[in-house]
């Protein structure tokens, strides 16, 4: 359920964008205030909150505990996986006419089938919401507190300095977070 409410948090910014479009077009009468149209705005409403708890369960996770690791090699790549979905975002918000039922359904099986394979294959590091938090996407080498070289995706707010020691909560070799460096 964590990974499924992780990758609605992926898609908050698309969700904002359709809210807003559909409710200047209720506003400026282009669509009427009329039960389906109400029923997309709550869907929207859910979504955006749902993504919301799912984001910030992951970050203050308790069950993950951070280990120490030293990073010896990082590659920023935070601008590889963020337009993609850009271009996503412009798509639904402003082709899409949610106000048609056939539309909605159709609005809604895509966001399930990119649901299965964002889920199925772990691919939480294209999470744009984070970098439009300020994070920045790595993969990174480091070595652990035994010594021994491994590679992860890892979020980071700020540039990660090379040598140095962090403290990270590593969720999979595909998602985790820098919680806090140390102090020298």
């Amino acid at each position: 359920m964590n990974n499924i409410l992780l990758y609605l948090s992926a898609f908050i910014p698309m969700y904002v964008l359709v809210f807003v479009k559909q409710s200047i077009d209720m506003i400026i009468g282009v669509s009427k205030a009329n039960a389906h149209n109400i029923m997309v705005l709550c869907f929207l409403t859910v979504l955006v909150v749902l993504g919301i708890v799912g984001l910030k369960k992951e970050l203050s996770n308790k069950t993950q505990k951070s280990k120490k690791i030293k990073i010896i090699c990082k590659k920023n790549t935070t601008d590889e996986h963020f337009l993609g979905y850009f271009s996503l975002f412009v798509l639904f918000a402003i082709s899409f006419n949610l106000t048609r039922v056939s539309m909605f359904v159709i609005f809604v099986l895509i966001l399930l089938m990119i649901g299965v394979v964002y889920v199925k294959n772990k691919l939480f590091y294209i999470n744009p919401l984070l970098n439009i938090l300020g994070y920045n996407f790595y993969d990174i080498n480091y070595l652990d507190e035994s010594g021994e070289e491994q590679t992860t995706k890892i979020f980071f707010k700020g540039d990660l300095l090379l040598n140095k020691d962090y403290y990270v909560k590593i969720k999979d070799e595909n998602f985790s977070f820098v919680s806090k460096d140390t102090k020298k």
